[in-house]
């Protein structure tokens, strides 16, 4: 949050220790116990669910094939330096190598994929002879055969790149951020972001109702169906008014939509009575500048905490500060019933 006050109330590495400590689980009782105050305290109004998803960006340079395998080879390196090993490869010329494909603007990157890749190609079976020998704890042994694992599937997809296959399944965008996916949203610029996909349901205050967060970019019309059951238990009921884009829209899910909400939007005009026509094309185009503020104000827009655990603890924390926000919005400007701040022991 942009407070000021808030650099000198606590240091940011007793932050994250805290943060380390209550992993995943503390991040799930914190956000719901910020809800649910609110919840109780008839703060939150139940009815409108504004459905959409979005990409929580992974900290990660912007990555390359051959960026890959150098980093493949020099994580092989250290590994290798901590453990007194003779190195089974040229590194030193690997490193030439890399710096020439970086200062080389008219490069051809073909040529250095063949190359690194033939290196990496070399050094993996050294690789796994050496782990097998080496006289270590089980965690040591067990990161060292994680990394290799990594490695042999950057191996297989640097065969797939050279053989001309432009869709790779579940393709390695960083060896430090297993779980980012390269993710394509319909945006002229970026129009592809490395990371993971969250979906956020939000109501026509802006409170951020639910946050789920997916490995890749699954199917809108798929996960759509849950996000009502999630709304539901968090507000104990289902949304009156559901407001979509077109992109969960299926026969499917119109028909498990009406059954559950009363009105249903999926970005089709049609779609509603003409009396809230108007009101449900507001409240969708709502939904971008909710979406909008929780990226760039309120920190999901990049992921500072690394893996798939890592993304979620950030999007139940933002969540949170998002939600705290929100309700200080409306309290300076007077729009919390008496009711609600007595609930909230904030009135006598």
């Amino acid at each position: 949050m942009p407070d000021k006050e808030l650099r000198v109330f606590m240091s940011p590495s007793s932050l994250t220790r805290i943060r380390q400590r209550y992993g995943k689980k503390g991040a799930e009782i914190i956000e719901k116990n910020v809800f649910d105050k609110m919840r109780r305290a008839d703060v939150i109004d139940p009815k409108y669910a504004l459905i959409d998803t979005s990409v929580l960006e992974s900290n990660i340079s912007y990555p390359t094939d051959v960026k890959l395998i150098f980093q493949a080879l020099s994580k092989m390196s250290n590994f290798a330096d901590r453990h007194n090993l003779e190195l089974w490869w040229q590194h030193d010329e690997i490193k030439v190598r890399w710096r020439e494909f970086s200062l080389n603007k008219q490069r051809n990157a073909w040529d250095y994929l063949f190359e690194f890749s033939h290196v990496l190609k070399y050094a993996l079976p050294g690789f796994e002879i050496h782990i097998k020998k080496l006289n270590v704890s089980e965690k040591i042994k067990n990161n060292a055969e994680h990394l290799l694992a990594v490695l042999s599937l950057l191996d297989s997809q640097n065969d797939l790149k050279i053989k001309g296959v432009k869709h790779i399944e579940n393709r390695i965008v960083s060896l430090d951020e297993i779980d980012a996916r390269p993710i394509k949203k319909g945006k002229k610029h970026p129009n592809c972001e490395f990371g993971t996909t969250f979906q956020a349901t939000f109501n026509r205050q802006g409170f951020m109702i639910t946050v789920e967060n997916f490995i890749g970019k699954p199917s809108d019309k798929i996960i759509y169906p849950d996000a009502l059951e999630l709304f539901k238990s968090r507000m104990n009921q289902y949304p009156e008014i559901s407001v979509t884009d077109g992109g969960y829209r299926s026969n499917k899910n119109l028909n498990i939509s009406k059954k559950k909400a009363d009105t249903v939007f999926m970005g089709r005009s049609d779609d509603v009575p003409e009396k809230i026509r108007e009101e449900c094309h507001k409240a969708r185009s709502a939904t971008e500048g909710f979406i909008a503020v929780a990226k760039h104000w309120r920190g999901m827009k990049c992921s500072l905490y690394k893996g798939f655990s890592g993304d979620r603890i950030w999007s139940l924390l933002c969540q949170a500060a998002h939600n705290l926000k929100k309700f200080l919005q409306l309290y300076y400007k007077e729009k919390l019933s008496e009711r609600s701040l007595i609930k909230l022991g904030l009135l006598e």
